[in-house]
C-alpha cells in the first residue's frame, strides 16, 4: 500500500497543479497567486466573477467527469472481464445522445437538453438490464457460457440503433440548431453550471464501490472461481453494473459524448498498479479527473477566443497513449 499510496498524493498534486492552470487559463489570463487569493476571499472584482461564476464550476464538472467516466470504465472492464470495455460500451451514451438531441429539437434549453440526456441514459440502463436479466443472473458453469459476451453484444445492438436514431435526427434537424448538436456529441463542458453535482456522485461512487473491491478482486478469476470462493456472483454483476451505468449517465448529461478517458486511463493505471481495485479505483478517480481537466483547459484556450469540442481534445490524446500502452506492453512481454 505504501506504492499506492506515494501514486495517490502524486495524483492528486498533478489534480491540484492542473485545477489551478485551468482557473488561471482564458480569456482572462490570471496569476495563480491571485487565483488563491480570490479563492479564499472572493471580492466583487470582475475577476473574481469570472473565476467563481465561470471557471471554477466548469473546472469542478470537468474533474468530475473524468473520474467518472475513469471508475466507471475500471468497473465495466470487471463486469465484462473485457479489457476493451468502456464506459459507453452497453450504449448508455447513445441513449443519452438520442435524449439530449431530442430535447435540444423540441424544447432548446441547457435544462431540458441535461434532462433528456439523462432519462435517456436511465432508459437505456433499464432497457440493457430487462434484456440482459437472465444472462446477468447466470453463473459459469461446464453446461453454460460466460453470461458477459450476451452483456456486450445487448448494449453494441442498443449503441447500433441509437447511433441510427442519433443519424435521423441530424438529417432531419434545422440548420440553426445544428453545429450545437453537433458540438454536443463531440463533448462539450460548457453548459455545465452545476459543476458540484459530478463532483459530489463520484465520491459517492467511490464510497459505494470500496466495500466490494475484493470481491470485484476475486470476481477477475471468472464467475465460476468467484462462485466458489463464497462470492456472490449475481448481486455482485447487478450492483457494478448499476453503479457504472449510473456514473456514466451523468457523466454524459454533465460533459456530451467524451470518449477515451474510460478506456486508456483504467489501462494506464494498472500497468502500474496491478488489478488490486482497492487501489485501482481511488487512482482512476484522480487521474480521470485530472486528465479531462487538462483536456477542457487545452480545448477552450488553444484557438482563443473560440471552443474546441473537449473530446476531440481527449480523442487527439487518448489514441496515441493507448497505441503507447500496447506497445509499451507488447515490447514487455
Amino acid at each position: 500500500m505504501g506504492r499506492a499510496l506515494r501514486l495517490w498524493l502524486l495524483l492528486a498534486l498533478a489534480a491540484a497543479v492542473t485545477g489551478l492552470l485551468a482557473l488561471s487559463s482564458g480569456s482572462v489570463l490570471l496569476q495563480p497567486a491571485d487565483v488563491l487569493r480570490l479563492l479564499l476571499q472572493p471580492d466583487a472584482s470582475s475577476d473574481a466573477q469570472v473565476l467563481h461564476a465561470l471557471r471554477v464550476p466548469r473546472a469542478l464538472a470537468a474533474f468530475g467527469v473524468g473520474g467518472l467516466l475513469a471508475v466507471a470504465g475500471a468497473l465495466m472492464q470487471v463486469l465484462l472481464r473485457n479489457p476493451l470495455a468502456d464506459p459507453y460500451v452497453l450504449g448508455v451514451s447513445g441513449g443519452a445522445s438520442v435524449g439530449a438531441l431530442l430535447a435540444m429539437l423540441l424544447v432548446g434549453s441547457a435544462l431540458a437538453m441535461q434532462a433528456g440526456a439523462f432519462a435517456g441514459a436511465l432508459a437505456t440502463i433499464v432497457l440493457v438490464f430487462a434484456l440482459a436479466q437472465r444472462d446477468l443472473s447466470r453463473l459459469d458453469t461446464t453446461a453454460r457460457l460466460d453470461s458477459a459476451p450476451r452483456l456486450l453484444l445487448t448494449g453494441v445492438m442498443l449503441a447500433a440503433l441509437w447511433s441510427a436514431v442519433i443519424t435521423v435526427m441530424l438529417m432531419l434537424a434545422p440548420e440553426a440548431r445544428l453545429r450545437g448538436m453537433l458540438f454536443w456529441l463531440a463533448g462539450d463542458l460548457g453548459g455545465s453550471d452545476a459543476g458540484y453535482w459530478p463532483l459530489l456522485l463520484l465520491a459517492l461512487v467511490l464510497l459505494l464501490a470500496r466495500p466490494m473491491a475484493r470481491e470485484l478482486n476475486v470476481l477477475l478469476r471468472g464467475t465460476a472461481a468467484a462462485q466458489a470462493l463464497g462470492v456472490p456472483v449475481v448481486r455482485l454483476r447487478r450492483y457494478v453494473y448499476a453503479l457504472a451505468s449510473l456514473a456514466t449517465a451523468v457523466a454524459v448529461t454533465s460533459g456530451g459524448a467524451i470518449g477515451f478517458v474510460g478506456l486508456v486511463v483504467p489501462h494506464a493505471l494498472r500497468l502500474l498498479l496491478g488489478n488490486d481495485q482497492r487501489v485501482l479505483l481511488p487512482a482512476c478517480a484522480l487521474a480521470g479527473g485530472t486528465l479531462l481537466l487538462l483536456a477542457d483547459t487545452i480545448a477552450r484556450t488553444v484557438v482563443a477566443p473560440q471552443q474546441l469540442p473537449v473530446g476531440v481534445i481527449t480523442a487527439l490524446l487518448g489514441v496515441p497513449t493507448f497505441i503507447a500502452l500496447l506497445l509499451h506492453r507488447g515490447g514487455r512481454r
